[in-house]
C-alpha cells in the first residue's frame, strides 16, 4: 500500500545522509506511507530501533510489523517527551520529510487539494479543532492578510483578505469550490494553479501550525541526538527551508551565531550540505512532487 500512499522522495539520498549504524536508534518523524521507514529498517541490525511519528489517522494503516519498530501517534513537535517516555535518548539519526503526503492530497474530503471539491478542512491531525473553514469564516481581515502574505507569499494578500471577509457576510464559505469562486477575480490569468496552491499552502500552514511545530521540533533535535548523530530534513517550500537552513547553520532561526568568550561559534550542528540537495531529472519525471524538494543534512557536534 505504501507505494500508492506516497512515493518517498530522494530515498537514496536520505538513507545515505543518515549514515545508518546497524545497532543505532533512528527516528522518522514523518512516517506517512512508511517508504523511508521501510528502507531504514533494511539497514538496521537485530538491536537497532526505528521510532516513527505521525499524527494522521490514515498513516496507522502502514505500521510496520517488526519488534524493532515503535510507532508514536503524535506530532513531531513532541519529539523529546516521547523519546524520553520510551527511554530512547540519545538517538543516532533523525529524518523529516516535511509537507503533505501524496495520499493526503489525493483524498478529496481532506480538503488539501485544489483539484477536488470538498470541505475546507486541511487538518493533518483529524482530532484537532481548527479547520480551514473556521479560518476563512472567523479570522479578522488583518490576520488573514498576514497569513496569506507570510505563509502563502501572495502578492495581493491584502485584497484577498478583504474579498473573503466581504463575501462571508452574505454566506459562509464552506467548500473548496465556494472559496475558488469567491476569489476568482483576484487570480492572475495563466497562473491559476500556482496562485491557488499558494492560498491553500497558507491555510494549511495555519491550520496545522506548521511553522511553530517545525521550530519546536528542530530545537529538540539538538537535545536528543548524540554527538556524531545525523539530522536529515527535506522541505518543499522556501519558508520551511529557510528555518531548516538557519537552524542547521546557527542553532537559531534568525540573527547571528552565538560566540563564547574566545570568539568560538557556539552551535549544535555542523552542516554537511553547503547547498541543498535536489532530486535528479529522472526522479522528477517519475514523481513530480520531487521537483520542489530541498534536502539538507547536518551532524551533531
Amino acid at each position: 500500500m505504501d507505494n500508492v500512499y506516497h512515493v518517498p522522495v530522494m530515498l537514496r539520498e536520505c538513507i545515505e545522509g543518515l549514515a545508518i549504524e546497524h545497532e543505532g536508534v533512528y527516528v522518522d518523524v514523518t512516517f506517512g506511507g512508511g517508504g523511508h521507514s521501510r528502507e531504514i529498517m533494511k539497514h538496521l541490525g537485530d538491536d537497532g530501533v526505528l521510532v516513527a511519528f505521525d499524527q494522521d489517522e490514515d498513516a496507522k494503516q502502514n505500521i510496520i510489523a517488526d519488534d524493532r519498530f515503535v510507532f508514536v501517534d503524535q506530532n513531531f513537535r513532541f519529539l523529546k517527551n516521547n523519546l524520553r517516555a520510551h527511554d530512547l535518548i540519545p538517538v543516532n539519526g533523525i529524518l523529516a520529510d516535511l509537507g503533505v503526503s501524496s495520499h493526503q492530497f489525493d483524498v478529496p474530503e481532506r480538503g488539501f487539494s485544489i483539484r477536488f471539491d470538498g470541505d475546507l478542512d486541511m487538518r493533518m491531525d483529524q482530532s484537532s479543532g481548527l479547520t480551514a473553514k473556521e479560518i476563512v469564516n472567523t479570522y479578522e481581515e488583518e490576520d488573514l492578510h498576514k497569513i496569506f502574505g507570510i505563509y502563502g507569499e501572495i502578492q495581493n494578500a491584502k485584497s484577498l483578505a478583504k474579498t473573503i471577509v466581504t463575501a462571508r457576510l452574505n454566506h459562509p464559505i464552506e467548500t473548496i469550490a465556494q472559496l475558488k469562486s469567491v476569489i476568482q477575480k483576484l487570480i492572475p490569468r495563466g497562473k491559476e494553479n500556482k496562485y491557488l496552491a499558494q492560498v491553500f499552502q497558507a491555510l494549511r500552514i495555519e491550520v496545522n501550525q506548521e511553522m511553530e511545530a517545525l521550530k519546536d521540533f528542530l530545537e529538540q533535535t539538538a537535545e536528543v541526538l548524540k554527538p556524531g548523530g545525523r539530522l536529515v530534513v527535506m522541505s518543499y517550500h522556501s519558508l520551511e527551508d529557510r528555518l531548516v537552513k538557519n537552524f542547521m547553520a546557527k542553532g537559531k532561526f534568525s540573527g547571528e551565531v552565538e560566540k563564547d568568550f574566545f570568539g568560538n561559534e557556539i552551535k549544535p550542528f555542523k552542516v554537511l550540505t553547503k547547498k541543498s540537495v535536489t532530486a535528479s531529472e529522472e526522479e522528477i519525471k517519475l514523481n513530480n512532487r520531487a521537483r520542489s524538494a530541498r534536502l539538507r543534512i547536518a551532524v551533531k557536534q
